[in-house]
């Protein structure tokens, strides 16, 4: 028998996942908590094999149970990590999770989350899986925690199962996606949980631009500027993406053309 602590902000979440739950053989939801507090609590009073953990709570998120757990060293559940970003599931930490369920959960998804639990629990140990993955979570965190951004400017993300260190001078464009952002660095691109804001920061002033509140810029990479018929501003990369251009935005473009020479029609 698995014995399962489900983690969520939301009681309809939770209630889904006990009735989708009670419909598969061979477990047991031994608790609930409704925030990353309660969650570890939970853990050590009931030493759960595994925890269905929301990714997006307030204060401490489904990231920040994960580095506690690592940190007190004790004996760990396996971790299922649950998002209401498919395009996160799809792209980070692909190791040290044992799965990523995308909101809304369905019955086979679930199955499968199940299964794979199952034959971890048989083959390898739950402290391994959240060494490596609280491994990981130090990665795409330490542009946060020290090191100066202005001497080095890069960031370690999550693609398909490895850390990688991507160049922020190389970056082409950036677009905010949820409570993340996805870098595109030619034909790659890479998903990395901070907001535009935060790492509008970290890129240098010379060369990246706001043009929207949902996207950044390489001002080398701009092509054109072409103002459409309802008044407002398409930017044309050299790769051929089109990005809008926020109407706040406008003048920050128009000046640009200005002073670089940017083709516009």
């Amino acid at each position: 028998m698995i014995r399962l602590l489900l983690c969520d902000d939301e009681l309809l979440a939770i209630q889904r996942l006990q009735d989708l739950l009670g419909r598969i053989e061979g477990v047991e939801v031994v608790g609930t908590a409704a925030n990353g507090t309660a969650a570890l609590a939970e853990i050590a009073a009931l030493a759960p094999d595994a925890v269905l953990l929301d990714v997006e709570m307030p204060a401490l998120d489904g990231f920040d149970v994960v580095e506690e757990l690592a940190r007190a060293g004790e004996s760990a559940p396996l971790i299922v990590f649950v998002t209401a970003y498919p395009h996160f599931a799809a792209t980070a930490f692909e190791t040290g999770a044992i799965d990523f369920l995308t909101k809304p959960i369905r019955l086979g998804r679930l199955q499968i989350a199940i299964d794979r639990i199952r034959r971890s629990i048989e083959d390898r140990s739950a402290r391994a899986r959240l060494n490596e993955l609280a491994g990981q979570l130090d990665a795409l965190r330490l542009e946060r925690t020290g090191g100066d951004v202005a001497e080095a400017r890069h960031i370690w993300v999550q693609r398909r199962g490895e850390t990688v260190r991507v160049d922020l001078d190389r970056v082409d464009w950036v677009a905010a996606e949820g409570e993340y952002v996805r870098l595109h660095v030619g034909d790659a691109n890479y998903l990395h949980r901070e907001s535009l804001t935060a790492l509008l920061e970290q890129l240098d002033p010379q060369r990246f631009t706001r043009i929207h509140r949902s996207y950044i810029v390489n001002r080398d990479r701009i092509a054109s500027v072409r103002r459409l018929a309802t008044g407002s501003y398409q930017l044309g990369t050299d790769a051929g993406n089109k990005l809008p251009v926020g109407r706040s935005y406008r003048r920050v473009v128009r000046d640009m053309i200005a002073s670089d020479r940017i083709p516009s029609d």
